[in-house]
């Protein structure tokens, strides 16, 4: 349904169509699914370019080397803009960028720092690396790039901001909207995914948008720094919860962890930060013995801002999670602990009171005569109640004294005064 607008001009004659897709945030399955597809539409539908604008701090390989297969083998020439001012396309998104047929950036972005990280935060392998190395490097002779800078990114995970791209010849233009980015390279001769000259023709297109579905919109979003944390920390806690209270919260944070850790399989997670927020957990929990705030809560919180602040490998440009975030989990997290996992503990360890004691003593109304057996109104309840004296008209309060079976033994309620001299009446 996207794709039939630009089918119809481009069967028509009339002005050529420019399928536009935007990349932002973690490059993940969903994104890699979009970008293939957008891409495999506007070959089959005689679109004149493919416009990909790019903001991403990087992300699974797998779905970088799908969206990169799917730009290197597209007949439809395919321009990549890092955009806006403060974008940047890095660790996976240089390699896309590199993939593309005609590469611009807008003042004030940045590539690079594309050296493979591993789940724990550590460089992975050798044989990693010369993979990664060996690709970007044929991207870059294809395209006509700077192929050696192109391999310092992966193995030294160098940046260029976007006019030292250009002076560097990483990039092919530097322009600050896309409109005149469009303007520059109409006519321009580049090279496609299979080195062969190519002219771009942009005067007079028409953007055509095309974005993700809404459900895929909504688990791309939730693939982000902040949410893994979050996610991760709720499931710790609800987990906590549902150990202590309610097997409820067990399941959800359960899922929680689940959700948290799919995040983490797209994200350059750090081990360092994972075990210490398992840490703060810990000092959590052993809060839970003492009155108040004491000292493990004050180790809870510095522990879990430390474990947020090392979640992620520093190394990967906007992989972070922000500040907002972190206080709003620590001061959340604190209150949860003190006061309302505190009070759960205090009320498993007070002694039950059911049945026959928790009857004894309690004091009703008659609502249906007792002669002898009638109906008493006992707090919410009715109950099958028997005078043990004489008959008891409705109205009159009345105390339990005994139960036979389901059936209350009661007497009137007597009220204790006393007297000047101290006697009871």
């Amino acid at each position: 349904m996207l794709a039939s607008p630009f089918a119809a001009r481009a069967a028509s004659g009339t002005e050529p169509v420019i399928v536009s897709m935007n990349l932002t945030g973690v490059v993940d399955p969903f994104v890699a699914d979009s970008i293939s597809g957008g891409i495999q539409a506007a070959n089959q539908e005689g679109a004149a370019d493919v416009l990909l604008t790019i903001d991403t701090p990087g992300g699974l390989d797998s779905s970088m080397r799908q969206i990169v297969t799917a730009i290197s083998t597209s007949k439809v020439p395919v321009v990549c803009y890092t955009a806006p001012e403060g974008a940047r396309a890095a660790s996976a998104g240089t390699f896309i960028m590199q993939a593309c047929t005609v590469d611009a950036m807008a003042p004030g972005t940045a590539i690079g720092a594309a050296h493979p990280v591993g789940v724990s935060g550590v460089i992975e392998v050798k044989k990693v690396t010369n993979d990664a190395v060996a690709l970007i490097t044929s991207l870059a002779q294809t395209h006509h790039r700077n192929a050696q800078w192109a391999e310092r990114a992966v193995r030294d995970a160098i940046s260029a901001s976007a006019q030292q791209a250009l002076q560097l010849h990483v990039i092919e233009r530097v322009e600050p909207t896309t409109a005149e980015v469009l303007h520059s390279i109409d006519g321009k001769q580049f090279y496609d995914g299979a080195g062969h000259p190519v002219v771009v023709h942009t005067a007079g297109a028409t953007l055509q948008s095309r974005g993700m579905g809404i459900g895929a919109s909504i688990l791309h979003g939730l693939l982000s720094p902040d949410f893994a944390f979050i996610f991760f920390y709720l499931g710790l806690g609800l987990i906590v919860a549902g150990i202590l209270h309610h097997p409820v919260a067990l399941i959800f944070g359960v899922l929680s962890l689940v959700a948290a850790f799919v995040s983490f399989g797209m994200l350059p997670v750090n081990l360092l930060g994972i075990v210490l927020l398992l840490a703060s957990a810990a000092f959590f929990l052993l809060e839970l013995k003492h009155p108040g705030i004491g000292l493990p809560a004050v180790g809870g919180v510095i522990t879990l801002i430390l474990g947020a602040l090392f979640l992620f490998n520093p190394g990967v440009p906007n992989a972070h999670v922000s500040w907002p975030i972190i206080l709003l989990v620590a001061a959340l997290t604190t209150l949860f602990f003190v006061f309302v996992v505190s009070a759960a503990v205090r009320a498993r360890r007070l002694p039950k009171k059911t049945g026959r004691e928790e009857l004894i003593g309690q004091e009703g109304v008659v609502t249906t005569d007792l002669a002898p057996k009638g109906v008493v109104q006992l707090q919410a309840e009715r109950w099958t109640a028997r005078s043990v004296g004489p008959d008891i008209p409705a109205g009159v309060k009345v105390r339990v004294i005994g139960l036979e079976g389901l059936t209350l033994q009661v007497e009137p309620a007597r009220h204790r005064a006393t007297t000047r001299e101290g006697a009871e009446t």
